[in-house]
């Protein structure tokens, strides 16, 4: 799953760097969706362990990052279609693509930590 989160990362910096350069470098809090992705790519590295505690850990770090991730960022959208100002559909879009990202991710980790149970690793 270590290697999973670190796709999801990369998919992430590059959202980010996309919804940065896509607004015109302007809005910088189009840049949260790469400290998420470099978030995620150093504990999804540290997860790499061979040690399983240490890599129970992390991938539980993991996944409460990708977790608030989705949550902020549904929250984020609601609030984008709330609002009286005018609608950037750019920077709405990235939200909306953090999202799905993140909960596909969510769902990963919760199936995988379920099957690690299942199977008695855990």
């Amino acid at each position: 799953m270590a290697k999973v989160t670190l796709v999801f990362a990369v998919l992430s910096i590059a959202l980010g760097l996309i919804g940065f350069l896509g607004t015109g470098s302007v809005h910088y809090t189009a840049l949260i969706l790469t400290w998420i992705g470099l978030a995620l790519g150093v504990f999804g590295l540290l997860a790499m362990s061979r040690e399983e505690r240490r890599r129970k850990l992390f991938m539980h770090i993991n996944v409460t990052i990708g977790l608030l991730g989705f949550l902020g960022s549904v929250a984020e959208i609601v609030r984008s279609l709330a609002s009286s100002k005018g609608l950037d559909e750019t920077a709405l879009l990235a939200k909306t693509a953090l999202a799905c990202l993140l909960l596909i991710y969510v769902i990963l980790c919760v199936r995988s930590f379920r099957a690690a149970r299942r199977a008695g690793k855990v």
